[in-house]
């Protein structure tokens, strides 16, 4: 398997440095960004397949980057933020973040949701079988695209293994623990407000009829 790529964008030189070395020492190829502007560059040229991306950078933020990036393809991104704000993680997430983490944050943890996050995409493109439909919407996973009404949808990373689970399991009504654990790959007691902004997310994107809500239980696919 080719060495994954890992876009480190920050700031805090003694901050991106820890990170890099220890994505290093686990056998990623790691390029560090400093500001807003180079890391746009840096990711189109790079094509990584992975950013960890602060929030507060120099030149524009986190937020603006992570919209451009996200512009022609889908990357999965983490997102950190100094700012302990329920607005900062939502906005985050709402321009496609994949995860987030406050700082101060720890470095092993950092790694563990990087792990998760590249192993559910090779496990979702791995073991694809054939398209998925739910009601006018196909789901392709091994090409990981998404078809309503003729016309691509653009879903982040985490937006399409959502629906894919969704619309895989028609029926099901998963609360929001187990879709932290099922798609996040970890359990995240303070993770509600993570799964129910990506369920609108997605709603945004597909209708709000995409996915069902079970009041007091949870998500469900929506379209039979």
């Amino acid at each position: 398997m080719a060495q994954r790529k890992i876009l480190v964008v920050e700031d805090e030189r003694s901050i991106a440095e820890a990170v890099a070395d220890r994505l290093g020492a686990e056998g990623f190829k790691v390029s560090i960004a400093s500001d807003g502007p180079s890391a746009v560059t840096m990711c189109a040229e790079q094509d990584p397949d992975l950013v960890v991306l602060d929030l507060m950078l120099p030149g524009f933020d986190g937020l603006e980057v992570c919209r451009r990036i996200q512009a022609d393809k889908p990357v999965p991104v983490i997102m950190l933020t100094a700012r302990d704000s329920e607005t900062d993680k939502l906005v985050g997430l709402g321009v496609g973040a994949d995860d987030y983490m406050t700082k101060p944050f720890s470095v092993r943890e950092l790694v563990a949701r990087i792990h998760a996050l590249l192993r559910r995409i090779e496990r979702t493109t791995s073991s694809a079988e054939g398209p998925v439909h739910m009601g006018d919407i196909t789901i392709d996973p091994a090409r990981r695209r998404v078809i309503r009404n003729d016309e691509e949808v653009h879903l982040t990373v985490t937006e399409f293994d959502l629906l894919h689970l969704f619309a895989s399991r028609p029926g099901v009504v998963f609360t929001r623990e187990q879709l932290m654990r099922d798609v996040w790959g970890y359990d995240d007691p303070t993770g509600e407000r993570t799964v129910d902004s990506h369920i609108a997310s997605l709603r945004r994107k597909l209708g709000q009829d995409a996915v069902r809500t079970v009041h007091g239980v949870g998500y469900g696919s929506g379209q039979g």
